[in-house]
């Protein structure tokens, strides 16, 4: 067969890019009120401003079941489990406990994405797309380690309350989105969600978003992705700006943030995530 790779919902992969890999989600929850939400399996209408609602990790019984699953669909070749920061998440540490309790832990390879997103998404694609031409275990996992070392996430957000309530950032960098005139951009670096710089306007947020991301994706092509919370139109614009500059860029994905990060980003969010060298 062939090694199988899983992830979980946040990792936001169009439903046809995973069907076609054979990528299998674990749903991460959207707790709203007495309802516990899977992100991807159950409809519900979520009102991202609410200070009430809340995230959680999947458990390390999902988790444990999904890889369980992915092994007996490899034919014992094996599995690569990408999941988003450690440092955003408790879900790669629900995945340890999960291979600890599994017979054959040894045939599963846990991967920190250090990226959240289309971020854990694009290193996603790599170590599916490498799998899918029958190399051994080890190699697809170190083609997942080294997208997820490559890989640049950008954001902007309206306001950084909801990620300072979360415990996302840190509560100084907060302190600047609090401002109304100020909107923050912020990065992804080894994990950690930072403060990367301010702009005056959110027009002039995208331009140094724009600019941040095609300074990461160099001259030697990139996989792309946009993705948005209610901000469709200013997402297509950008990944067409992104597709004019971007040397010979080899993917563009445009999608929505999902909830389990939507009710971290809050509405109008916008995000430019960015693999280098593409992502196979």
């Amino acid at each position: 067969m062939a090694v199988v790779v899983v992830t979980d919902s946040s990792a936001s992969l169009p439903a046809d890019l995973s069907a076609e890999l054979g990528v299998l989600a674990v749903p991460l929850h959207v707790l709203v009120d007495d309802r516990e939400i899977r992100e991807g399996v159950d409809e519900c209408d979520i009102d991202y401003g609410s200070s009430t609602v809340t995230t959680s990790a999947a458990s390390p019984g999902d988790l444990r079941a999904a890889y369980e699953r992915a092994l007996e669909l490899s034919e014992g070749d094996g599995v690569v489990a990408v999941h988003l920061s450690r440092q955003l998440s408790g879900t790669w540490e629900a995945g340890r406990q999960a291979v600890r309790d599994m017979d054959a832990a040894d045939r599963v390879r846990l991967v920190d994405s250090l990226s959240a997103g289309l971020g854990t998404g694009l290193t996603v694609l790599a170590a599916a797309r490498r799998a899918r031409t029958g190399v051994p275990l080890d190699m697809v996992y170190d083609t997942a380690v080294a997208a997820s070392v490559r890989s640049r996430a950008f954001i902007v957000v309206n306001r950084t309350e909801q990620l300072r309530r979360g415990g996302r950032l840190s509560s100084a960098a907060a302190f600047f989105g609090t401002e109304l005139v100020t909107k923050p951009i912020l990065q992804i670096v080894d994990g950690r969600l930072e403060l990367r710089e301010k702009a005056r306007t959110r027009s002039k947020a995208f331009t140094k978003l724009i600019a941040a991301a095609v300074d990461a994706a160099g001259d030697d092509g990139a996989a792309v992705a946009v993705q948005h919370l209610g901000a469709e139109e200013a997402a297509h614009t950008i990944a067409a700006q992104l597709r004019d500059l971007i040397p010979g860029i080899r993917e563009l994905i445009i999608a929505e943030f999902g909830p389990t990060l939507g009710v971290h980003l809050g509405m109008g969010a916008v995000g430019a995530l960015v693999v280098p060298g593409g992502c196979g």
